[in-house]
C-alpha cells in the first residue's frame, strides 16, 4: 500500500469522479483508476462503484473512509514536523443552497484564509438532496441548507443550526403592498410570483403557504440570488427566508424590502451539516467553528438591535 493511492482515492471522493480527480492531480485517467484498482486488491474490497455516470465511493469504501484520512492526516502532520510548507495546502468542497446567507460564508472563508493561506475553499450552489448525498458520499466537507421547524437530519449527518428566522415577503422598493406592516397570501396570490424550482425549500414553503393555490402567473428560476434579482427589477414578489435577504446588496442599496406573511408563524432555519466522525482535517473543523462562530455574533448583534429598538 502506498501514500498516493490513499491520496488517490481521496481525490475521487472528494471531486466525484475518476476524470475530475485525475485532472485535480495532474495523472492520466487510466493510471489513477489501476492505483485504485491495485489498492483494492490488496484490501480485497470494492472501494469505487464504477458506473457510466462516473465513479463513487462504495459502501465498504465510506466504512474505511476515516481510517483512510486518519492516515492522510498522520502523513500530513510528518511533512508539517518535518518542514514541508505545502502540508498546510488543502481543498475544501462546500456545498450550499442558494437560498443561505454569503454574509456568513464569505467572512469565515476569509478567516480561513488568514490562517490557512494554502488552504483553497471550492463553493458550489446545489439543491439540499444533493448536498445531503456528497456529504454521505464523502465528496463535500461541508453543507450549508436551509430546514423547516419539524424537517429530520439525515441519518448519519450532523447538523449545527446557524441562523432562525421566518420567511418573508420580497418585495420590490416602492410596491403597494409596501404600504402595508404586513402581507396576506391573499395579497401574494393576486401578484405575479417567482418561485424556487421543484428541489429547493422555498418551492415547498410557496406550495404549503398557498395551499396548492398558487399565484396565476408564477416565474421560477434555480435560487434565491436570481429571484432577488427579479423581484428587484419588477417582475414579481417572491417569500424567502429573512436572513437570506436581511444585508444583501439588493436591499442595502434600497431597491428590495420584506414584509412578514400574515397569520404565517413557519420557523426556518439555517444549518451546517457534516457527516458524523468528527476527526477531520484541521481546516475543515476551523472552517465550521468560524461559521458558528459568526453565526453567534450575527445573532446575538440581531437581538441587540431589537432589544435597543423596543427599549426606545
Amino acid at each position: 500500500m502506498r501514500i498516493e493511492q490513499l491520496e488517490y482515492l481521496a481525490a475521487v471522493t472528494q471531486h466525484g469522479s475518476l476524470r475530475r480527480a485525475s485532472e485535480r492531480l495532474h495523472i492520466s485517467q487510466p493510471a489513477l483508476s489501476e492505483a485504485v484498482s491495485k489498492l483494492e486488491r490488496e484490501l480485497g474490497v470494492t472501494l469505487l462503484d464504477r458506473r457510466r455516470s462516473g465513479a463513487r465511493i462504495s459502501r465498504q469504501g465510506r466504512d474505511l473512509l476515516q481510517n483512510m484520512v486518519d492516515v492522510l492526516e498522520a502523513v500530513d502532520r510528518l511533512r508539517t514536523a518535518a518542514g514541508d510548507q505545502t502540508a498546510s495546502a488543502r481543498l475544501i468542497r462546500l456545498g450550499t443552497v442558494n437560498a443561505a446567507t454569503s454574509s456568513l460564508l464569505v467572512p469565515a472563508v476569509r478567516g480561513l484564509q488568514d490562517s490557512h493561506p494554502g488552504t483553497t475553499v471550492e463553493v458550489m450552489t446545489m439543491q439540499q438532496a444533493e448536498i445531503d448525498a456528497g456529504l454521505h458520499e464523502g465528496s463535500l466537507d461541508l453543507g450549508l441548507v436551509n430546514v423547516l421547524s419539524g424537517d429530520d437530519t439525515p441519518t448519519d449527518l450532523v447538523g449545527t443550526d446557524l441562523l432562525h428566522g421566518r420567511p418573508v415577503a420580497v418585495l420590490p422598493a416602492g410596491h403597494a403592498l409596501t404600504a402595508y406592516a404586513e402581507v396576506g397570501v391573499d395579497q401574494l396570490r393576486a401578484e405575479r410570483f417567482v418561485t424556487m424550482r421543484a428541489g429547493y425549500l422555498m418551492h415547498r414553503f410557496a406550495h404549503r403557504l398557498f395551499a396548492g393555490h398558487m399565484p396565476a402567473t408564477c416565474h421560477s428560476t434555480d435560487g434565491a440570488e436570481l429571484g432577488k434579482v427579479m423581484v428587484a427589477e419588477g417582475l414579481g414578489l417572491t417569500v424567502l427566508p429573512d436572513y437570506s435577504v436581511v444585508d444583501d446588496p439588493l436591499e442595502r442599496a434600497g431597491l428590495l424590502t420584506t414584509r412578514p406573511i400574515a397569520g404565517d408563524r413557519t420557523v426556518v432555519s439555517l444549518v451546517l451539516r457534516h457527516r458524523t466522525p468528527d476527526r477531520v482535517p484541521v481546516q475543515v473543523r476551523e472552517l465550521r467553528g468560524l461559521l458558528v462562530d459568526l453565526a453567534r455574533r450575527r445573532s446575538s448583534g440581531t437581538t441587540l438591535a431589537v432589544a435597543a429598538s423596543q427599549g426606545a
